[in-house]
This record gives structure tokens, sequence and C-alpha cells, in this order.
């Protein structure tokens, strides 16, 4: 049994989004009572509540009805939060880290989470249990929930961009196979991670022909669709912020309603933004695990790139590798290939991509997608030489895997229903050709004068040539 979340937004009256934001705030003030109250007993000496029965019997001491509409259901999800956090960074302190991250700083809004029999699901309709005396609370779901109801173990509801949405979380069975179309986990699958390839996957059974069912001897799920969503976001917030920088409050003065929508437009963009990698992302893993049940790969070796990614590399370099959110890639692959039935193990992929997986000599990264090796000429491209070289970084001791770029790769691409991505949908923070900069609508450039000494009505036809931007191209 696995545990699947999916995010569903909810459609909500006014008073309604008064009340699931109050419930929100509310946890947000238990989270405050419990920074506060550790702050006291740490200025004294005292050791800190930190463990979550004793946490829950201090709120039991507190009474009914100290946080609004929040039950006592949801108070504890709260405390249960700031337990987890806690010994994680804990866990983090004693492991040595410099900046384990315990929780001290305050946050207005907290999610709510509710766990199964104390709230009701019927069809696109959600009951949310509130304190003792409150109104029931009953939302209404914009898509219905994709779990088979006996199965949804918990609902969280949060907010992102102004918006309020619930996390369904179930508890799924893995998936079965028919005899003989099983994963074997004996076939071994290197994923190597990357900007423009989100998800290199290859394995050697193909090139080298030891897969009776053939195929393609790797796969690359190309990103560039991730990557300009990034820059032209990145491009928009610039002019944003230039844009209203005249009339920003100063530090401590309250801002006019004007400001309010301005930061308000700002998280609804921030939160759309968010989405739409977060939902790429999911796309791009789902061909991943696509791939591997169709060519029987049980074991995915998924190259960890975050211990490359401490030193300063420079601005630029800096920001992609902030924006890559290589976390999210991973959880994404490994939640879906859980489901699907196959094994995930993490190895460090240092030195993958200047390795030759037929000689094993050193090679300088290369500079373009392609790579060559100097010693044995072998030559292919580099997302897969990197692949091949973490497939055969097991658990178990670093082998070297055999010749994995020889049979030509799948192509996939993630980020379809970005706008821009297609001839369909335009993106209005895209410079377009037939209308210029701007968003649609704009006049094009103007026609080309005349050559001298001539007239347009003096041209004849077989003399008159539509400039490439007014030209329709079939």
């Amino acid at each position: 049994m696995v545990h699947r979340t999916a995010r569903v937004e909810v459609r909500v009256s006014s008073g309604q989004r008064e009340r699931c934001f109050g419930l929100l705030r509310s946890a947000g003030d238990v989270w405050a009572v419990l920074l506060q109250a550790n702050r006291w007993r740490r200025e004294r000496g005292a050791p800190g509540l930190v463990g979550y029965q004793e946490l829950c019997r201090e709120l039991a001491a507190a009474g009914p009805g100290v946080f609004g509409e929040l039950s006592t259901v949801g108070a504890r999800s709260v405390l249960r939060r700031y337990s987890d956090a806690w010994f994680a960074a804990a866990a983090r302190a004693n492991a040595g880290a410099a900046r384990p991250g315990f929780p001290r700083r305050r946050r207005g809004l907290v999610p709510v989470r509710f766990y199964a029999g104390t709230f009701t699901l019927d069809g696109r309709r959600l009951r949310l249990p509130v304190a003792a005396g409150c109104a029931p609370l009953w939302l209404r779901l914009t898509r219905p929930v994709p779990y088979p109801p006996d199965t949804v173990r918990s609902v969280t509801l949060l907010h992102q961009g102004g918006r309020l949405f619930v996390e369904v979380t179930a508890e799924l069975p893995v998936a079965v196979y028919p005899a003989g179309q099983e994963p074997d986990r004996q076939r071994v699958a290197g994923v190597d991670l990357g900007i423009i390839h989100p998800y290199a996957v290859a394995t050697g059974a193909a090139a080298t022909g030891a897969d009776p069912d053939g195929g393609a001897a790797g796969l690359l799920v190309s990103g560039r669709a991730l990557r300009a969503e990034h820059r032209l976001h990145l491009s928009d917030t610039k002019r944003r912020s230039r844009a209203v920088a005249a009339r920003a409050p100063a530090r401590g003065q309250r801002g006019s309603r004007r400001w309010k929508k301005t930061r308000a437009r700002a998280r609804t963009v921030e939160g759309r933004h968010a989405r739409r990698i977060s939902q790429a992302q999911h796309e791009a893993a789902d061909a991943v695990v696509a791939w591997a049940v169709q060519h029987r790969i049980g074991t995915l070796v998924v190259g960890d790139p975050r211990s490359l990614l401490q030193h300063d590399a420079g601005r630029r370099h800096n920001r992609a590798v902030r924006t890559w959110q290589v976390g999210g890639l991973i959880a994404k692959l490994t939640d879906k290939a859980t489901l699907a039935g196959l094994q995930v193990h993490l190895v460090d992929e240092r030195g993958t991509s200047s390795t030759c997986p037929a000689c094993t000599s050193r090679v300088p990264k290369p500079r373009g997608r392609q790579f060559r090796c100097g010693q044995c000429g072998h030559h292919g491209h580099r997302d897969l030489v990197g692949a091949a070289n973490i497939a055969g970084r097991t658990p178990g001791g670093n082998q070297r895997p055999p010749d994995l770029t020889g049979a030509p790769p799948t192509h996939r691409r993630a980020g379809r229903h970005l706008p821009g991505a297609g001839p369909s949908r335009r993106d209005p923070r895209r410079t377009h050709l037939h209308t210029g900069r701007g968003s649609r609508g704009r006049p094009g450039p103007p026609w080309p004068a005349p050559p001298l000494g001539e007239s347009l009505a003096s041209t004849t036809d077989e003399d008159q040539t539509t400039p490439a931007h007014r030209a329709n191209v079939a």
C-alpha cells in the first residue's frame, strides 16, 4: 500500500472564504502560541514542549473555544506539524548541519489537516469539522476526487496565491500486472536529472540486444518549456516590480487599497506559475514511469545532485539552480514509481557526465549536448551518458555499465499545457512575430517603403512581394 495526494481547488462563496481563511489564521495562532511558549521556557532554562502527547495535554488544559472556529482535531494537526518539524530539525542538528532549521518563525496562515472519520466527503461536497456551536462548513470541490471514497485517509485545507485548495491523501494498492508483463527487478535504468532535460533515462538492455522486447536504449524528456516559463516569469516579475516601485509604501507605512490589489495580483501570478511548473513536472515523471513499465524495468537508480549544489556558482547559475527544484523532481518520480511497483535508489552522481561508459576514462565535461571520448571514440548524448554511468552505481557497489547509447532514444516533451508551448495558445509575456512586443491585438511593423522613384500604385502584381511578417504560412 502507498499513499498518494491530489490537490483539488475549492469553490467557495465570500462567506465560506472568510470562514476557511479564519481556520487558517486560527491555526497560525496555535503555531504562534507554541513558538512563544517554548521561547519562554528556553529563557527560563526549562525543557521545551515538543512531544505530540505533551502538546495535546497543554491544548486540553487551555479549554475549548480558544481559537475561534478551529476544532480540536484541526488544532491537534498543527501540534503534529510542529512536533514533526522540531524532531526533523533535531535529526539534522545531530547529523552536523550548520542550519538545522528549528521551527521558530511565525506563520500567519498554517494548513489544517483532518483525518478520516472527522470529515465527510460526498462526491464534490466536503464537510470540514469546526468548533462546537458553529454552523457546519460545507465546501464544493471544482472536480471529483480521483480516488475511491473508502481509500481517503485525510484532507488538508491550505491556500496558495490567494486561492483555497484541499489536499486529499488516499491509501492505494500497488499496481498489479498480468503474468509475464510485470517489471523485472533485475532490469536497472539510470536516471539523470537536469535543467534542459528534467529526466534522462538509459538502460543497456536494448542497446546491447539483451532486451527481448526491443525498444529504445534511453528516454529524453525535454524541459525547454519549463525553462522558458521560468525565464518569462522572471522577466514579467521584474517588469511588474519596476512598474509598482513608485507607489510602494514606505517601511512601517500602511498600504492603500490599490497597493493591496497590486500585492494580491502578484500572489495570483506566483501561484499560477507554481501550478504550471508542478503540473509539467508531474507530466515528466509520468512519462518516465510509463516508459519504464513498457520496457519492464523494475529498478530506477536516480542520481542525486543536491550534494553538488552547495557552492556559489555565480548569480545566473544560482538562479537556475534555485528554480530547478531537484527535490520536487525526485519526490514526484519516487511517488509515481512506488505506485507502479518500481524500486527507486538514490546515488551520488558526481563525475557521471565526464566518464566514458565504454572505457571508464575521464573526459572533460562537454559544453554541448554531445559526448565524445578521446580514448575509445565512444559518442552519444551527454545526458544519456550520465544516466548510463548512474545505472551502474547500484547500492551494492560501483559497477561499469555496458554501452547504453547505441540505439536512438525516445523523446518526450513536458509542459505542453504551458502558454506559448504550442501554436494554439499565445503567451502575453512573449514577443510574437506578428504583433511585435506585447499581447495579441497590437499592430505589427509597418509595410516596407517602396524603392526610390517608384510607388506602390505603379508596381505590377508580379513585382509585389509579401513581406515575411505578412506572409500566410500554411
